[in-house]
């Protein structure tokens, strides 16, 4: 498949059951600079939205699955149809996010700025995200530090920064690089997706790279009352959420790649989530019995 298109970039959004109307505030933002695909992991009233999609001159394809493959295998299509055309760059996004004025230029530029600044190749940048929410922002952190691994500027640059994981949603790949670091985890389905992705390409040389240069409007997880959830520690999920969460990450304690700093680190905020919620909600027995299996689970994931 050609690209015809100018534009080295192709945006891919993964959606299910989404509010039509902030997603296609987001379409109308990418459409604006670049070229886009959508994937919707089998939505059930998809027929009501998917000519408004269409509409948008650079929505290059619309990928209707049948059923929800996951977030990560949802991913993957959209990337192995953006290779296939040929376009340097893909740019991952949720369905309810909101970008800051010239995104994709603010990203390119600044992707461009840190690639010249880098002795190694830069698989991904990411940008400040800003919980619409809380006005929170989010920091760029290192896993294999034990003080001052926040947010620390790489190379020198005043606005660009190390980093060892960033989020899905927003994020810049180099999709000439996937071809050593490889796609996404589809046995993951949905949650830590991104993290084993960050950890695999760290661990192969690569640079992660986070950038002030650009703003993405985006809340992980659930509202809720914890102080913990309100403060960005940890983030809360339905039940059956839960059960992906707490089987991806056991799996990834377990594997050769994750920096031993996030294990120690994440596995007490998990012992603290989980306490949290068999203490304080009324769905303790379901978040138990998900919990456990998740655990169980992991022995066997591939």
């Amino acid at each position: 498949m050609e690209n015809t298109s100018a534009n080295t970039s192709c945006a891919i959004v993964v959606t299910f059951n989404p509010d039509v109307g902030a997603l296609l505030k987001l379409l109308g933002q990418l459409n604006k600079e670049t070229d886009f695909v959508v994937v919707d992991n089998g939505s059930g009233k998809i027929g009501q939205f998917k000519e408004s999609i269409r509409v948008y001159p650079r929505c290059k394809m619309l990928f209707s699955l049948p059923e929800n493959v996951g977030l990560a295998e949802a991913l993957n299509i959209g990337l192995k149809d953006a290779i296939a055309r040929e376009y340097k760059f893909a740019f991952l996004f949720d369905q309810d996010s909101r970008l800051c004025d010239l995104y994709v230029k603010r990203m390119l530029s600044a992707y461009s700025e840190v690639s010249g600044l880098s002795v190694l190749d830069v698989a991904a940048l990411g940008p400040r995200i800003i919980n619409p929410q809380t006005k929170r922002q989010t920091k760029f952190k290192l896993f294999s530090r034990l003080i001052l691994r926040s947010d620390r500027l790489f190379c020198g640059s005043k606005q660009h920064y190390q980093t060892d994981f960033l989020i899905t949603s927003g994020t810049l790949l180099a999709l000439s690089n996937l071809a050593e670091i490889g796609l996404m985890k589809a046995s993951y389905f949905i949650d830590n997706v991104d993290l084993e992705w960050c950890f695999r390409a760290r661990s192969m040389g690569y640079e992660l790279v986070g950038t002030d240069q650009a703003v993405l409007y985006h809340a992980i997880g659930e509202r809720s009352a914890n102080p913990l959830v309100r403060r960005g520690i940890m983030a809360q999920h339905n039940p059956t959420r839960t059960y992906y969460s707490s089987r991806n990450r056991v799996h990834l304690y377990h594997t050769s790649y994750s920096p031993w700093g996030w294990r120690v680190r994440d596995s007490v905020r998990f012992l603290v989530k989980i306490s949290w919620l068999l203490l304080s909600s009324s769905e303790r027995k379901q978040y138990w019995e998900n919990v456990w299996s998740g655990i169980r689970d992991a022995r066997s994931l591939n």
